[in-house]
């Protein structure tokens, strides 16, 4: 059944080195909804924003025939439930629904902010969190081979809701390696994640939507950069 949608009926506010604006677009891809990309540059915030994300002022904001939707998994639920007809990206057994959804909140609630902050630390705090991302990768291993069920992703043959949810991390993952000279994702301790990070980045519904490594280490030092600035004013 083709998308009857057009670019006008749906827009995202994001900006393009968010993983959670990510979420939303990959989630788009899939249904093959067509959208208008609105571009929020970081570090201000539009009043279309403002007017559309009032409570938490952040991206991504999905809106759609002028309704505003917030937050990443969220609108994630949205899409699925909104364009049915397209692929389904939760799955449909009320068990597997809910254990994705316990993994995605463990992606956003420990394992994100702990690799966030493995960039700018140094010594035993450095290592620590390094060990803290490492276990959590450990788990997510052993999730992915439940999940997967010997398939190429956590959703089976397609991509689905987790797949989303910690696929949109990967561009930040590389790139925390690099700048904190670490190796996280580790061919010996999670060989399914790192077949499953190639096969999920090359998915259609995912291709240049994660940022290169490199670009995305030149954006950190530039907001490091404002924030030190920011600091000394």
């Amino acid at each position: 059944m083709a998308n009857t949608s057009s670019t006008h009926d749906v827009k995202v506010l994001g900006a393009w080195p968010s993983p959670f604006v990510i979420r939303a677009r990959i989630a788009l891809n899939i249904k093959s909804v067509e959208y208008e990309f609105l571009a929020e540059t970081p570090g201000s915030k539009s009043q279309l924003l403002l007017q559309s994300n009032p409570v938490h002022k952040k991206i991504p904001v999905l809106i759609h025939r002028g309704k505003p939707i917030a937050e990443s998994l969220i609108i994630v639920q949205y899409i699925d439930e909104v364009w049915s007809s397209g692929p389904s990206i939760l799955p449909s057994d009320p068990y597997d629904r809910a254990i994705a959804r316990f993994w995605a909140a463990y992606v956003d609630d420990k394992f994100f902010p702990s690799m966030s902050l493995i960039k700018s630390e140094q010594g035993e705090k450095k290592a620590a969190l390094v060990k803290q991302v490492t276990e959590g990768l450990v788990l997510l291993e052993e999730a992915f081979q439940k999940s997967s069920k010997g398939k190429a992703f956590f959703g089976g043959d397609r991509i689905g809701y987790l797949d989303v949810a910690f696929g949109s991390m990967l561009g930040w993952l590389r790139a925390t390696e690099k700048m904190g000279e670490v190796k996280l994702l580790d061919e010996a301790k999670t060989p399914g994640l790192v077949q499953w990070a190639e096969s999920f980045c090359a998915d259609g519904a995912v291709k240049g939507l994660i940022p290169e490594t490199e670009k995305l280490v030149e954006f950190a030092k530039l907001l490091a950069a404002r924030m030190k600035g920011r600091g000394s004013s």
